[in-house]
């Protein structure tokens, strides 16, 4: 089993404790950051500030991006997709999309 460390981040103004495999910070912080984008784009057009709401929305918006990009049927020569998953082959948007599930699962059964 992969060593884990604790990496602190920060989501729209909150703090975040997040467990890591080691050497694979630079790779969540990508996460992270596709994340806050996702979650500020769509608060700036939701009449709802919900973080939970927010949070969820920005997940469906990051599902959907990926299985646009999977299915071949993204344009990702322009589209929010290309930025969100520029330089990365599909196995490895897949295995970051079960790492951060799997962060976020142990995230809310903590809460």
């Amino acid at each position: 089993m992969s060593e884990i460390r604790a990496l602190d981040v920060n989501i729209m103004g909150r703090e975040y404790r997040i467990a890591c495999p080691v050497g694979q910070e630079e790779a969540l912080r990508q996460a992270v950051a596709l994340v806050e984008k996702k979650m500020k784009d769509t608060a700036s057009r939701s009449r709802n500030n919900m973080p939970e709401r927010i949070a969820i929305l920005a997940a469906v918006n990051i599902a959907s991006d990926y299985l646009e990009v999977i299915a071949g049927k993204g344009d990702i020569s322009g589209t929010d997709a290309k930025n969100s998953f520029s330089d990365c082959d599909r196995d490895e948007i897949k295995r970051r999309i079960e790492v951060m599930d799997t962060r976020l699962s142990a995230f809310l059964a903590e809460g």
